[in-house]
């Protein structure tokens, strides 16, 4: 089965979330488990962990078709050590909301070396507060995705991933999600379904049995620009073409995909054309 549906709002309440998703279609969805923005917030209530549970059974969703993503603000390889200190403290609390809620997943942007440390060194620190994380919550799978390289973000390339997971002792509790516009800007051409298709190949090469989700994204800058604009699909620099062999292939079913693309008003035409697939 393919659990394909857009990131959606938890304005509100956590539990309005699978209905949302509901309303558009979608047999699966993205979404915040807190205020994106803030580096604290108050902890979940016995009676909201029931609702979204209920929420979720109710609606017909199951853990596995949902895709968390925690705050922006967070940055595991910060060479600050009390503002690194600061970010892991607020992934674990995250990742500890995700094993409230009875979720799988936790999909992150892996960090950045703010141009104060070199790359290789960011990505050891990375690690190093990934390895803490899993010690702390284990019931929850990391997920790293994949950046488009803009300024000093980390995470940009395969190989970048593969070295991060390496230096976690390769647990296998960590994945790697797949943002197509990312992936695109980072200098993957995937523009074609054979680009994509030699592309993914290529991303079960470097990192076998890693892909635990995709972002479905459009691209508006053109291929190697390292510009995070996200495009409807079909309106962007990818196509529509290669969208549609994604949700046709049986690689990427059980796993969430979610988008991501600007105008709300398409998700459900878009997500009623790739499950139609």
């Amino acid at each position: 089965m393919f659990y394909i549906g857009p990131h959606v709002s938890i304005s509100g309440s956590l539990s309005l979330a699978a209905e949302r998703a509901r309303k558009i279609g979608a047999s699966g969805f993205g979404l915040f488990t807190r205020n994106q923005r803030q580096w604290v917030s108050k902890p979940l209530s016995s009676e909201e962990i029931v609702l979204f549970r209920r929420s979720l059974e109710d609606n017909g969703y199951t853990r596995d078709m949902l895709l968390p993503h925690d705050s922006y603000l967070i940055n595991l390889g910060n060479p600050d050590d009390e503002k690194r200190k600061k970010s892991l403290y607020a992934f674990i609390e995250e990742e500890r909301r995700v094993s409230q809620l009875g979720l799988r997943y936790l999909n992150f942007h892996p960090g950045s070396h703010v141009n104060q440390i070199d790359p290789d060194g960011c990505l050891s620190l990375i690690a190093e507060s990934l390895q803490e994380a899993l010690e702390r919550v284990p019931d929850v799978e990391p997920v790293l995705e994949i950046t488009a390289g803009m300024g000093s973000n980390m995470g940009s390339s395969l190989e970048e991933l593969a070295t991060i997971i390496e230096r976690c002792g390769n647990d296998s509790r960590l994945g790697i999600c797949i943002d197509t516009c990312h992936a695109f800007q980072a200098g993957y051409d995937i523009s074609s379904p054979r680009k994509a298709e030699a592309f993914f190949d290529l991303v079960e090469e470097k990192l076998p049995g890693r892909l635990r989700g995709l972002h479905l994204n459009d691209a508006k800058a053109p291929c190697g620009r390292h510009l995070d604009r996200h495009e409807s699909l079909g309106k962007g620099q990818i196509g529509l073409d290669t969208f549609l062999w994604i949700s046709s292939q049986t690689r990427f079913e059980n796993i969430p995909m979610v988008l991501e693309t600007p105008d709300e008003t398409l998700w459900p035409e878009e997500v009623a054309l790739l499950l139609q697939r």
